[in-house]
């Protein structure tokens, strides 16, 4: 197999800045394409992993799992895309693609482990994945998506992490018209949260401790906000069918619980470092389900990118260069962002 030589951004530890490295890909292979990236958004979990707040980083890591760029090189037996498309990869470029999950276009429960996009082994060319913050990539077309020309390509580069995470799960329980749907945080994943349940048909309540965010999530969308630190906001607020926790950080898990009405659901999506705790009666008290998310396969990828385009949803960015890009992580780790840094991966030649 033929390699190629590009240029990249990532770290050599937990503790280094990042910076500019020489990386390899893979030549395009039959069903490979090969797409020029435009712009890369930053996630939380690409700061967990630069960090290695999750164990098992392999150094050098080039974080990016929100991809969106053109192709420039397609293999002789691709038969979704063409040169010149507006393409977009995700967290996941490879699974078994035998399970049932992945013949489901679940590949995110893949039986067998799906490859991330970054900083996994790949078991079929060999060698740890390298993500988005880089000149280019080359993904199998099963695992790479057609970006809707309508969207704006910076903005919409969130879509394929954060937007993907929040819709999957509105979607699988049901978010639409003459439902109560509640919003836990109001960041990266929370702001599109908003967007896409109002967009939905949903009736919208956010829960945020500041009020400053209170007052933006209303023009985000929101039809009602409340103050989870008021006592009498919190306890006269409707009841809600489902209530998606977008935080990361510890927080009490119970209280959200009893606004929930019979049947409801509280759906984690934010992935706190330390464990959260439930009241049994919190949940047998009115047969009540606290559940999780995980992202959502490639099919499904596609289908909020096509949503998105359809109700002109794009994410809140801040556009960066590449050599703002450890001022960005700098700020990310103290939640300083509206809502989501993208960078113009332009700046990285």
């Amino acid at each position: 197999m033929s390699t190629t030589n590009i240029n990249a951004y990532g770290a050599e530890s937990a503790i280094a800045p990042l910076q500019n490295l020489n990386i390899t890909r893979r030549t395009p292979t039959p069903h490979d394409v090969q797409i020029e990236i435009l712009y890369c958004g930053i996630c939380h979990s690409d700061l967990h992993a630069v960090h290695n707040d999750w164990g098992g980083t392999v150094y050098p890591i080039v974080p990016g799992h929100e991809i969106v760029g053109r192709v420039t090189k397609v293999g002789d037996h691709v038969t979704k895309f063409k040169v010149g498309d507006l393409a977009g990869v995700g967290c996941i470029v490879d699974s078994c693609r035998e399970c049932d999950h992945c013949h489901d276009g679940n590949e995110q429960f893949c039986d067998n482990g799906w490859t991330v996009v970054f900083n996994a082994p790949d078991r079929k060319h060999g060698g740890i994945t390298y993500g988005g913050f880089s000149e280019s990539i080359v993904v199998d077309e099963n695992y790479v998506v057609h970006v809707p020309e309508t969207l704006d390509l910076s903005s919409a580069a969130p879509i394929l992490c954060a937007g993907i995470t929040v819709y999957s799960p509105l979607k699988h329980w049901g978010a639409g018209e003459g439902k109560n749907i509640g919003i836990i945080g109001i960041g990266g994943l929370g702001h599109l949260a908003i967007k896409i349940a109002k967009a939905m048909g949903a009736f919208v309540t956010v829960f945020t401790t500041n009020q400053a965010k209170a007052d933006d999530a209303k023009r985000l969308g929101a039809d009602a906000v409340v103050l989870s630190t008021d006592a009498e906001q919190m306890k006269n607020c409707p009841k809600q069918n489902m209530i998606l926790d977008t935080v990361s950080a510890k927080h009490d898990v119970n209280t959200y619980l009893n606004l929930l009405k019979v049947d409801g659901s509280l759906v984690m999506v934010g992935l706190p470092n330390q464990p959260l705790e439930i009241g049994a009666f919190n949940v047998v008290n009115g047969r009540k389900s606290f559940s999780g998310s995980n992202i959502g396969g490639i099919a499904e990828t596609q289908e909020v990118l096509d949503f998105c385009a359809a109700h002109g949803i794009t994410a809140d960015i801040e556009l960066i260069t590449i050599a703002q890009i450890n001022e960005a992580f700098t700020r990310l780790e103290k939640g300083d962002v509206h809502y989501r840094f993208v960078i113009d991966m332009a700046s990285l030649k």
